[in-house]
């Protein structure tokens, strides 16, 4: 199926690793130039980055820490003054540091409120600025089940993904108007390289939650974004769609 998005410029944090990187490289073989920001992940963003360019796209490696909002900023400028226009943004970065609440430090509170609520906010705001004033423009939040649940010692972490989901309804809200769609996407637990070094008893665990008896590949993650990054998701915003399997019934 051919999603029309040949030629669209798009932003995705945490593009680095895991699921960030094949929603990149997804999006560059449905045509997209493709610009990622990352942290400390030299090497693996520079892959990336050749990947891309591989497929005859343009490519850009933006070293930016996304809880940094002048970062935010400075990354969506310098898109726009590369790729010459800015179309479509995915929010993917996020990090966990998990622990019941009343073991959970102030630290581990504020650090992945900053990586996976504020990180948004900056990106998000960022981007629609540019949005509205071009009046068209996509917006995908990669949330969690887990925002929408709760997760036993991740009080943090899910209170980071319920705030974004949301966020990303009122933005919906706010860009209506202007034609730009603003939506999510909820996995489950997914088979990163972060996941294979999950001890075996929990990644069971979250098999047997699903439906389907299997854990997401990335890919199928990236499949539901590039959909929400296209023109067929024209009608379609403020929605939250779970990639998960069956997990969160």
């Amino acid at each position: 199926m051919d999603l029309g998005l040949e030629g669209k410029n798009v932003i995705v944090t945490g593009g680095s690793m895991g699921i960030g990187t094949e929603i990149a490289l997804t999006l560059a073989r449905e045509g997209c130039n493709v610009a990622i920001n990352y942290r400390r992940h030299d090497a693996e963003a520079k892959e990336v980055v050749a990947q891309i360019e591989a497929m005859g796209r343009k490519a850009l490696a933006v070293k930016a820490d996304v809880a940094v909002f002048d970062d935010a900023q400075a990354m969506v400028k310098t898109v726009v003054e590369t790729f010459g226009r800015l179309d479509i943004l995915v929010c993917n970065a996020g990090i966990t540091w998990d622990g019941v609440i009343w073991k959970m430090t102030e630290k581990q509170w504020d650090t992945v409120i900053n990586v996976n609520l504020k990180g948004y906010f900056n990106y998000n705001k960022a981007a629609a600025a540019v949005f509205k004033d071009q009046k068209y423009g996509k917006i995908v939040n990669i949330a969690s089940i887990n925002g929408l649940r709760g997760k036993f010692g991740q009080s943090n972490y899910s209170a980071a993904k319920g705030g974004e989901i949301a966020m990303s309804k009122a933005l919906a809200k706010e860009l209506g108007k202007f034609n730009v769609n603003v939506n999510v996407i909820a996995p489950g637990m997914v088979m990163t390289e972060m996941a294979k070094n999950i001890p075996a008893e929990f990644l069971n665990k979250a098999v047997d939650e699903t439906v389907l008896g299997r854990i997401a590949s990335p890919r199928e993650c990236a499949d539901v974004v590039a959909f929400f990054c296209s023109d067929r998701s024209r009608h379609v915003t403020g929605e939250v769609v779970k990639v998960d399997g069956g997990q969160y019934i």
